[in-house]
């Protein structure tokens, strides 16, 4: 019993002191990097995330839930039980730190503790925000590094060459860190050095100085890469092909590199590939037959490339293909059956797809999500009864198939997409309102734009929008043949669109919007109620081309998120809301083709990111708005057909209109002379060659929030009123016609080279023509008409090549029409009532002696003329000096002969 009791209290002793035994198997934390990483920790402030707790880690591939890790780092305790930190089991030395999404918040010291703890394999800084503060030189300190991540953390500078010593790296992932570059010289030193890579992920990072000839070194990683991602890096010049065929390459993602060419490899592919993306680059040619060998891949991304030609056959066979969007490209023919059961996202639009819409996939594809077939030519009938067989989706288009119809059944309602959130149908011969819609209980986005629905709509979707779709965000019926009273969006819309309809009623008393309201091109009469503004939201309103009346609500230029307000083309009456607020957004107001009168507001110039104001076609009175000048983003201000008055002049803005493009104030009574420093300041219509190049061709205006609206103008192009649907950021134009301006044009219009039209037309301008014109060489058209011109046509104008009009009419101008180039294409009505002018094309010819420049045939005429009398005298003085030698001879009086000819004595 005694022993008994003697070997429990031993074992009770032994029990109750454990830590001793155990601190011999794991030693403390290194006393260097505990401090150093102690004073790291008090070099930042932890500052929790705006708006939430979780980032969403793209590269990582999970969500990222940010919490202070370094809240339980104290002095005197054993940093290897700190949160993130990671020991050494014998030496005890730091090998390992995550601190990613630890709210870390400040500048990153150049000198930092963290350069000293050189025993590290691994470091997580992501998700974390350093101020932008560079990546300092220190950063070669840590040669043990194996994984390396510093992304979404706000680095800025260049990327320190010393990175480079980091030879050990395996994984190194800088991206989001959107002002951080990448030169080509400590490129070409981290390729050379770190042949192991297996992880680059650089996306964000601005690589654009990295050259075809450098990116190509990424062929040193043959061997080893895994993974490599470079989205929107600014790369240029050509991919090597033959990275796609690396033995072990599993991700391959280069996406927004909209200069960056290439093509895809004909063979040898890498087999273990899950995951390509070249979106928005501009790879191009055909899609082989050889991508069918890719039995692991599981998201192919190639829309809007240059890809063209057939689609492979191949590509539909491939089992594990999750994701598929080869959208805007310019693929073409008929779509080959579908053969598998894995998609879940399909996105085949803007292309030229044809043939019959593949009913394949209601047969295999029954876990999509999301389908999008838009933009195509597929044709044939479409029962919609079929698209219940996809229970899953939540995004359906099948949009802009001109070929293609689209039966719904009035009388079966039975088919049910339970989860659909996003219906786009719009030109798809559709001639009734959709009743499913009526059981959809989740939908956001609706488009049924383009069809031919007519009757009014039921009382069921207006039920709906006002207590059941509380999340409705998008709504077009636009284009349709709907009428009767307006349905009313729910509080969550931001945009709503039911333009180029029937609709009789006026605008209900009850309407409520969110963000945006689009009431465009309908037959609406009655006033724009002022509960408008109670969408403190709305972001665009546009209520043009309607039968409006009454008075613009003034609340309306108040509305804090309003970017576009436009009205034009009804018929509202009285004055422009006189309160514009700097704090406010608009990019865009068009009033014009209304019965607006008064004066500008003078708060419009607080509008300081203004793009288009078209006033045109009001009864507005006022003299120039100079003090829209210091509106620095302004590009078009049409101001035409009012009652503006007075001279323009500058209102004394250090940049006056420098982006201005379209500037339009005919048909008003503007007086004085035009004046040179105010169209010296226009700057966007000098020449624009560099800045608008674009890899994609041609550019237009656009909104930056990406919703439909497309900013548009009227004005006279070649003599013609012309609406520009969309407006070029290379079109420019100055219309001054209809006015009363006087003296001469100003030599300095000649300084600007990009611009396409002039006109000055119908006033009382004197002098000459300036010869400075003829730098105009992108002029294609030039009204001068209606003048006090007076002097010669500068030759010096046949130069102007794109030159398609030209009217110098009723003016004082005299001399011969210049002849050549653009010059012999323009009529009589080019030059009629100046009754000084001669020559082609007009019927009365030039006085040679006097106006007509000697031509060449003239020269020649005179010149054989000038040697024929030559010839002649020389003749006659040779038979002259025959007879007079004769007669010395034979009278022997030379003397005399001298004396009569030559006055000798």
């Amino acid at each position: 019993m005694m022993r008994c009791f003697t070997l429990l209290l031993l074992l009770l002793l032994l029990l109750d002191t454990p830590s001793s035994t155990y601190s011999s198997v794991l030693p403390l934390c290194n006393h260097h990097d505990n401090s150093n990483l102690l004073q790291f920790k008090n070099s930042f402030s932890i500052n929790p995330p705006l708006y939430n707790d979780w980032w969403w880690s793209a590269e990582m591939g999970i969500y990222c839930s940010s919490y202070p890790k370094i809240a339980s780092w104290k002095n005197g305790t054993d940093c290897c039980e700190w949160d993130g930190v990671t020991c050494d089991t014998t030496s005890g030395h730091v090998i390992g730190l995550d601190l990613s999404c630890s709210m870390l918040e400040g500048e990153f010291h150049p000198n930092s503790t963290l350069f000293h703890v050189t025993h590290l394999q691994q470091l997580n800084l992501a998700f974390n925000n350093f101020s932008n503060s560079p990546i300092y030189p220190g950063i070669g300190n840590l040669m043990s590094l194996t994984h390396l991540n510093l992304s979404h953390s706000s680095f800025s500078s260049h990327i320190p060459s010393t990175i480079s010593h980091l030879s050990k790296l395996l994984s190194l992932h800088l991206s989001y860190n959107y002002e951080l570059t990448l030169d080509e010289s400590t490129w070409s030193k981290l390729i050379g050095n770190t042949t192991n890579l297996e992880e680059l992920v650089l996306d964000g990072v601005d690589m654009s100085s990295i050259r075809e000839t450098s990116l190509s070194l990424l062929m040193n990683f043959s061997s080893s890469l895994l993974i490599l991602s470079l989205y929107e890096t600014g790369l240029h010049g050509k991919f090597p092909t033959r990275i796609l065929g690396f033995p072990n390459l599993e991700e391959l993602t280069l996406n927004d590199n909209e200069e960056l060419k290439g093509e895809l490899p004909e063979s040898n592919w890498s087999s273990p590939l899950t995951i390509l993306d070249l979106s928005n680059t501009a790879f191009s040619g055909e899609i082989p037959d050889s991508i069918g060998h890719l039995k692991s891949l599981n998201q192919l991304r190639l829309e809007y490339c240059q890809f063209d030609g057939l689609n492979p056959v191949s590509l539909w066979n491939l089992t594990q293909l999750t994701h598929l969007d080869l959208s805007g490209n310019r693929l073409h023919g008929p779509i080959s059956k579908f053969s598998t059961y894995s998609l879940t996202s399909l996105s085949l639009s803007h292309n030229k797809f044809q043939g019959d819409f593949p009913n394949s996939i209601f047969e295999f594809l029954k876990y999509l999500t999301y389908l999008d077939m838009s933009s195509n030519d597929f044709s044939g009938l479409v029962n919609f009864s079929e698209f219940s067989k996809l229970e899953n989706l939540i995004f359906l288009s099948v949009s802009n198939n001109k070929f293609l119809s689209t039966n719904i059944n009035s009388n079966n309602v039975d088919y049910v997409l339970p989860n659909l959130g996003n219906l786009y149908f719009s030109s798809c011969s559709v001639t009734i309102f959709p009743p499913f819609l009526a059981k959809l209980q989740n939908l956001r986005n609706l488009d049924l734009s383009n069809n031919k629905i007519h009757g009014k709509i039921p009382n069921w979707f207006s039920d709906n929008l006002l207590y059941t779709w509380k999340s409705m965000n998008f709504i077009d019926l636009s284009f349709n043949q709907l009428q009767g009273d307006l349905p009313i969006p729910p509080n969550g819309t931001y945009y709503f669109a039911v333009s180029n309809n029937n609709f009789t009623g006026g605008i209900p008393s009850t309407l409520s919007l969110s963000t945006e309201l689009i009431l465009s091109h309908n037959h609406l009469s009655g006033t724009i109620p002022s509960m408008f503004c109670n969408a403190t939201f709305l972001d665009a309103l546009i209520l043009s081309h309607n039968h409006l009346s009454g008075v613009i609500p003034q609340c309306l230029g108040a509305l804090p998120d309003l970017t576009i307000l436009d009205l034009q083309v009804n018929n509202l009456h009285g004055n422009i809301p006189t309160h514009f607020s700097q704090n406010y957004n608009f990019q865009t107001i068009k009033l014009n083709n209304n019965q607006l009168d008064g004066s500008l507001p003078r708060s419009l110039s607080n509008c300081i990111i203004l793009e288009v104001l078209d006033l045109a076609e009001n009864n507005i009175e006022d003299v120039f708005p100079s003090w829209l000048e210091g509106l620095q983003e302004l590009q078009v201000l049409s101001l035409k057909a009012n009652k503006f008055h007075g001279t323009i002049t500058s209102f004394g803005a250090k940049h006056p209109f420098p982006k201005l493009r379209i500037f339009d104030v005919s048909n008003n009574k503007f007086s004085g002379p035009l004046s040179t420093s105010f169209f010296e300041s226009f700057q966007g219509m000098k020449d624009l060659s560099n800045s608008t190049h674009h890899p994609r061709g041609l550019l237009y205006m656009h909104r930056s929030s990406g919703t439909a609206y497309n900013d548009s103008v009227v004005v006279i192009i070649k003599g013609q009123s012309t609406e520009l649907v969309r407006i070029l950021t290379t079109f420019t134009t100055i219309d001054l016609s209809n006015n009363m301006f006087e003296g001469e044009i100003p030599h300095v219009i000649g300084e600007l080279s990009s611009l396409k039209g002039l006109n000055l037309s119908h006033n009382k301008i004197s002098g000459t023509i300036p010869k400075t014109l003829e730098n105009l060489t992108s002029l294609e058209w030039l009204d001068l008409s209606w003048n006090q011109l007076k002097g010669e046509i500068p030759m010096a104008l046949t130069n102007l090549n794109f030159l398609a009009v030209l009217n110098l009419s009723e003016n004082q101008l005299k001399g011969i029409i210049p002849i050549g180039e653009q010059f012999n294409t323009f009529q009589n009505n080019s030059y009629i009532g100046n009754p000084m002018l001669c020559g082609f094309p007009l019927s009365k010819s030039c006085d040679n002696d006097k106006e007509q420049p000697p031509s060449v045939f003239a020269e020649a005429k005179e010149s054989l003329f000038g040697w024929k009398a030559v010839a002649v005298g020389y003749g006659c003085g040779v038979v002259f000096g025959m007879f007079l030698g004769r007669l010395f001879i034979k009278t022997a009086k030379p003397l005399w002969l001298a004396r009569l000819l030559c006055g000798y004595t």
